[in-house]
């Protein structure tokens, strides 16, 4: 192989990107750490970054589907009922219950547009 991978990073297309922004700034605390008014953000969470774009005008009906994406935004945290306190406190609460796995437990939730988070407590912070 004549290249490498240096990183990788998850991007969300949105129409609506003011607002999903203002969701990931509440969820996060924090601001972006790249502001791009109606073009793009990226946060920097550990272990990753995540980039939220709006698509140009002629790629917009690829992303305007109401068809539920497969991937999920897996968002490791360290006190689950707390995590769920600040999505209710947001306005998006998860409209299910806690699951216990093998590995911890964990719960789904969604953002304003749709996009599927899954909120995951380890078993080493139980």
């Amino acid at each position: 192989m004549v290249f490498q991978y240096t990183e990788a990073f998850v991007t969300i297309a949105s129409i609506n990107l003011e607002n999903l922004v203002d969701f990931y700034v509440h969820l996060l605390g924090q601001k972006p750490i790249t502001f791009i008014p109606n073009i793009y953000a990226e946060f920097q969470i550990t272990g990753v970054r995540l980039g939220i774009f709006q698509p140009k005008k002629t790629h917009t009906s690829e992303f305007a589907t109401s068809a539920k994406s497969k991937i999920s935004l897996c968002l490791e945290v360290s006190n689950l009922e707390a995590a769920i306190a600040h999505l209710n406190t947001l306005g998006y609460p998860p409209p299910g219950d806690i699951s216990i796995a093998s590995h911890g437990k964990e719960i789904y939730a969604y953002d304003p547009d749709g996009n599927r988070l899954i909120l995951h407590q380890a078993l080493k912070s139980l």
